[in-house]
């Protein structure tokens, strides 16, 4: 196991429901009583069908989405808007093309006023703890996809929040870069002592780097089971070929039919 083994409950979401109103006033329920906790230290995934409200819950947690009923936390207080406790990263690093990775990593620091002197400091490390440090003066155009969502990944860390979430930040790469990230994002957990909550349609990938994974079912989404992964860490990709890792896999897989859209 890790050094950083997970602790009391960062995060607490509790009876959390979320309805939408659609155009012909009608309602989409797309979250139903959802009970979450997460403990400090831990790295956990969401996988689920298409719809099932995954990315919704994501962006309730991270302040970008208002609930309709329940409670989220984060260390006691409620979530109700960004915060700075709280890190993003999404499936497109969304970088801003005319800065440079260096200055990409900056952005949040200005917005939120940080001293800057040590956040560059800061930017710098994280930069070279991903092997970008040779980087810093180049521009988005000029990196790989893979090396573009290790920038946005610095960026989310820049102002060492307490909790980072994750939506699909790997679904756009190819298997050889998507492999090499979920390997570089468990080093980064582990040397940060992050709190991470990845959402992913891959059932291998919410395997393969998780402490827990949350199965949710089809809309309205709920939590269908919380497995807890027990493989030992450091994990390798030679994981994925031993017997108890594809036990794992097959027991989420037990929760969808074939004609849902999951990997």
């Amino acid at each position: 196991m890790l050094d950083h083994e997970p602790t009391a409950s960062l995060v607490r979401v509790a009876s959390l429901e979320k309805v939408y109103s659609t155009r012909d006033k009608g309602n989409v329920h797309a979250l139903h009583d959802i009970q979450l906790d997460v403990p400090d230290g831990e790295l956990i995934t969401i996988v689920g069908p298409s719809g099932c409200g995954k990315s919704t819950l994501l962006k309730i947690l991270a302040g970008i989405l208002e609930k309709s009923s329940g409670v989220v936390e984060i260390a006691g207080r409620p979530i109700d808007g960004p915060s700075r406790d709280l890190g993003v990263v999404f499936q497109a690093p969304v970088l801003l093309p005319w800065r440079t990775v260096l200055d990409n990593v900056l952005v949040p620091a200005e917005i939120q006023q940080l001293d800057m002197t040590a956040s560059r400091e800061r930017a710098q490390a994280l930069l070279r703890m991903v092997g970008l440090g040779a980087f810093e003066e180049k521009y988005p155009g000029e990196l790989s996809g893979g090396m573009q969502q290790r920038v946005a990944i610095c960026r989310a860390l820049i102002n060492k929040p307490a909790f980072l979430l994750m939506d699909e930040p790997f679904g756009a790469l190819d298997a050889m870069t998507r492999e090499t990230m979920n390997l570089e994002l468990m080093r980064i957990w582990e040397d940060q002592a992050a709190t991470i909550l990845l959402v992913t349609h891959s059932i291998p990938e919410a395997v393969f780097l998780a402490d827990r994974v949350v199965v949710m079912s089809p809309r309205p989404g709920r939590i269908a089971e919380i497995i807890t992964v027990d493989l030992p860490r450091p994990r390798r990709m030679e994981v994925f070929n031993t017997p108890e890792f594809g036990q794992f896999v097959t027991r989420i897989r037990r929760h969808f039919d074939s004609t849902m859209e999951i990997d």
